[in-house]
């Protein structure tokens, strides 16, 4: 099997302010998780409901996209240290209107790891709801969506404002970072996709 990858510029990675998107992509999601098949119903409840899901003023929370990144030959993947939330996590960040997931958590792949040529699996592998702490503003959860996506070889990362550390990890270390459960899961999907191409 081929691992099917999205690259920037291709047109079903096109922005849309359309709710109806990301419910297809919820509705998408490779999982047999139990707990995430859970998740993903209680995203899909909060977005049919709340005004704006895709807007980070959006309260109690609101949609992001994140992105598991897995280097060309599958021996590593970046985790960065997060400058406001001092933890050791996957890129990703605000859909900012976007309601297409999958180009949102590209985008955030290639502003926070600066690596150009970055593919995204079009399919989600992990959806999580989590709450989040960022100084001077109040507590929300962040309806996260989440999906494996594949650098070139030999991708150097850069990072940016948002990362106080950025590093490629070898899988077998990734354990050292104090990932949390979501994290955890999310990496055994990503690897589990990348294996099976």
């Amino acid at each position: 099997m081929t691992l099917q990858l999205w690259f920037e510029g291709d047109e079903r990675l096109s922005p849309t302010g359309d709710v109806e998107a990301a419910l297809a992509q919820l509705r998408d999601v490779r999982t047999g998780d139990p707990f995430v098949a859970v998740t993903i119903e209680r995203v899909r409840s909060m977005i049919t409901t709340l005004a704006v899901p895709a807007d980070r003023s959006t309260r109690p929370g609101h949609l992001t996209g994140s992105a598991f990144v897995v280097s060309a030959d599958g021996t590593a993947a970046v985790l960065l240290l997060h400058t406001k939330l001092g933890k050791w996590l996957q890129p990703g960040g605000h859909a900012d209107g976007d309601c297409n997931l999958a180009a949102v958590a590209l985008r955030e792949a290639t502003e926070e790891t600066g690596i150009e040529g970055l593919g995204v699996h079009p399919v989600a592998i992990d959806v999580d709801v989590h709450e989040v702490r960022p100084p001077n503003e109040d507590p929300h959860l962040h309806l996260d969506v989440r999906y494996l996506v594949v650098a070139p070889p030999a991708a150097p990362v850069v990072g940016n404002a948002e990362s106080r550390a950025i590093r490629w990890v070898p899988r077998a270390r990734l354990g050292d970072y104090s990932p949390d459960a979501g994290l955890i899961r999310l990496a055994a999907s990503a690897f589990e996709v990348f294996d099976a191409r």
